[in-house]
């Protein structure tokens, strides 16, 4: 098999189990040398221990960290780490996360919180820690993990559908600050059947729903000729691409009627013939200035 990632440092957080150890994995199985991140709370870091076991007796390179993702200061120690072990970071796949599903009339404040912290501010945690040894060696490929929750919607996940959601805006900017120093991220929707996923879908469908069956998706998203700010979706064996786009949209000039005549032209605002992947947010701005009449 081609090592198409051979020589390469990868950090995945909330490596321990599911989606996590089957990205390690895969990581390692096209030559990364891998560092296993994992709530130290989680069995006592066995689970991100035994993926390294895994990853070592199939003759590759593994390290574990155990430190929360919440924690800037742990997040910090992972990548050090990293550094005085292997002397880079090529590779950061931000992974951990936890679910805390319910009806938003019945959710508390809490735990909507609590997810955004975990998903959110471990993801922005993780990546700070490693975004100047990055830029400072012109390259690095980061991966976010997003969900179809958050770029479609999912009825009782209105935490975890906005932190996910949220990430897709943060990989966004990203990607156009790392652009000149060969820092390219992206964005990954697995549908898998973890720890996460338990009780949620059928037992039928769970079974063609392994993380193995996902972790492929990565590796196009982080060797050396990797897209940028790319929506990659996966799950079963099949692959998709998410955009954010924008319609051509129309003009009123007429500010006192406005909203009266939104009312009855939303149809041609919606309507998808001839829409755009913006390359930044300002595409918004030139596009309503450029339909003023001359």
């Amino acid at each position: 098999m081609k090592q198409l990632l051979q020589g390469r440092v990868a950090i995945v957080t909330g490596a321990g189990g599911g989606l996590g150890r089957a990205h390690a994995l895969e990581l390692a199985r096209h030559g990364a040398r891998v560092l296993i991140n994992d709530l130290a709370g989680a069995n006592d870091g066995q689970g991100a221990r035994a993926v390294a076991e895994e990853i070592r007796a199939a003759g590759g390179e593994a390290l574990v960290h155990l430190g929360d993702v919440t924690r800037a200061d742990d997040m910090q120690a992972m990548a050090a780490q990293a550094l005085a072990a292997w002397g880079r970071i090529d590779i950061l796949v931000n992974n951990a996360g936890i679910l805390r599903d319910k009806t938003f009339a019945k959710m508390s404040l809490d735990d909507f919180r609590l997810v955004l912290d975990v998903h959110v501010m471990g993801a922005a945690n993780a990546t700070h820690a490693v975004w100047a040894t990055m830029q400072d060696q012109a390259y690095g490929r980061i991966v976010m993990t997003t969900s179809s929750s958050g770029l479609y919607g999912n009825f009782g996940q209105s935490n975890y559908g906005a932190a996910k959601m949220a990430l897709v805006g943060f990989m966004q900017t990203l990607a156009l600050e790392g652009a000149k120093r060969n820092v390219r991220v992206n964005c990954l929707a697995p549908t898998a059947a973890t720890g996460m996923t338990e009780g949620i879908l059928p037992a039928e469908a769970l079974q063609q729903l392994a993380p193995e069956k996902v972790s492929p998706a990565l590796i196009p998203l982080v060797v050396e000729d990797a897209p940028t700010r790319m929506i990659l979706l996966a799950g079963a064996g099949s692959f998709e691409a998410a955009h954010v786009t924008m319609t051509r949209g129309i003009h009123i000039a007429d500010t006192a009627t406005a909203g009266e005549q939104l009312c009855e032209r939303l149809a041609e605002v919606r309507e998808r013939s001839g829409e755009i992947v913006p390359a930044a947010g300002l595409a918004q701005v030139q596009a309503e200035v450029g339909k003023i009449p001359g």
